[in-house]
């Protein structure tokens, strides 16, 4: 799919670097020529012999290279290849790139180069959050430059949070979706993710443990394979994905009226943990209690079935409906009739009972449920669950 593609690779210091190194290794494989760039940090952990045996090709590390600068070697390194990909892209890095600094080889490239540009940022997540980096990286956006990730995750700091370097799959996704059409180019694809939030009052309302990172994970996916995406969430724990048409909601209402507005599509996956019921008789102050001991009577109304709502039409319905079973038992035989009671094309799967630490998890353990069976699926990262899932889907589409 790559074949006479000419990636130039800048590798940043940071303990993601690893990875690059497979990422040369799968370039390779699909017909890149990758060229290595290491930054003085970089080689604090991986070394350039093993990024030149990989790539099979000579490692750039001195901007100060008399035999390559006679040459002007950082024009030619830059405007030479197809794409630049910075992986990790450190906070040093996207400073940088934002600022317009120029000191030494790998930001000088980026300075120069008249080619797009991806970043997989890589950070503590402190790091990643800070105000001066979240500037930058507007910039960058406002700039065209391209982001695959952070991912959500643990770290090797020990913390867990926004900042992990996307897994090595979704950036080769991702280089792919930059250099050649992906399999979803054009297709239209809506995505639900997250909680709803049903109010009580308005200080307090009825929710769940979803965190949204399984549909947010669903949603880059689609996007890094060339989908135009909306990305339909509730208040979710985790920031939704980049390059993603976002709609924010609270209410299982506001998701419906969210939908149908994005709607016709291609697809639809409804991956948002939406409530099942409302408070008919929500309070428009304030409820306190008035020493009787007495609870106040909240009545409840049933929210609507997005999922069936929309498998059901008879007028522009997408080509295909996957939704989401989350179970605490006799998950396949409650999924399976699911499906079959809303309709849908698709049910994933997955067992959700506080033993397997799946909801607001790093993880999950999914089923695919179609008319033609199920396809039990091993224990993964929800990151890797979705790429599997978009790849899945582009199959039927394409």
């Amino acid at each position: 799919m790559l074949s006479g593609k000419r990636v130039l690779l800048i590798i940043g210091g940071g303990i993601a670097a690893y990875k690059a190194l497979d990422l040369i290794r799968r370039l390779r494989d699909r017909g890149a020529e990758v060229v290595p760039v290491l930054t003085r940090a970089a080689e604090e952990f991986v070394t350039p012999l093993s990024a030149s045996a990989l790539a099979a090709q000579k490692v750039y590390r001195d901007l100060f290279d008399l035999t390559d600068e006679a040459e002007m070697g950082h024009i030619e390194l830059s405007r030479a290849a197809d794409l630049v990909v910075v992986a990790p892209a450190t906070a040093d890095l996207l400073g940088k790139m934002a600022n317009g600094l120029a000191n030494d080889l790998a930001s000088t490239l980026l300075m120069a180069t008249d080619k797009r540009v991806l970043v997989a940022p890589a950070m503590n997540v402190r790091m990643w959050e800070h105000p001066a980096n979240q500037r930058n990286v507007a910039t960058l956006r406002g700039d065209g430059v391209l982001f695959v990730g952070p991912n959500e995750g643990a770290m090797a700091c020990g913390e867990f949070g926004p900042g992990r370097m996307s897994e090595v799959p979704e950036i080769v996704a991702a280089v792919e979706a930059a250099l050649v059409a992906g399999p979803l180019a054009g297709r239209h694809i809506v995505v639900t993710s997250g909680p709803t939030h049903e109010p009580i009052d308005p200080v307090r309302y009825i929710a769940n443990r979803s965190s949204g990172a399984q549909g947010t994970a669903i949603a880059r996916a689609l996007a890094a394979l060339g989908a135009d995406v909306t990305f339909v969430t509730g208040p979710a724990d985790v920031a939704p994905p980049q390059g993603v048409h976002v709609v924010q909601i609270e209410t299982a209402r506001q998701m419906l009226d969210a939908v149908e507005a994005a709607l016709p599509a291609d697809a639809a996956v409804f991956a948002a943990a939406v409530a099942d019921w409302r408070v008919a008789n929500s309070a428009m102050s304030k409820m306190k209690k008035d020493g009787s001991g007495k609870a106040p009577a909240l009545e409840f109304a049933e929210n609507p079935d997005i999922l069936a709502t929309v498998s059901q039409m008879s007028d522009g319905r997408p080509a295909l409906v996957v939704g989401f079973a989350a179970e605490t038992d006799d998950v396949i035989a409650h999924a399976s009739a699911k499906r079959l009671r809303k309709g849908c094309d698709w049910i994933v799967a997955n067992d959700v009972s506080p033993a397997t630490g799946i909801m607001g998890g790093a993880e999950n353990a999914v089923t695919v449920i179609s008319g033609e069976g199920a396809e039990e699926w091993p224990r993964m990262s929800k990151d890797q669950v979705a790429a599997r899932l978009a790849a899945k889907i582009a199959e039927v589409l394409s």
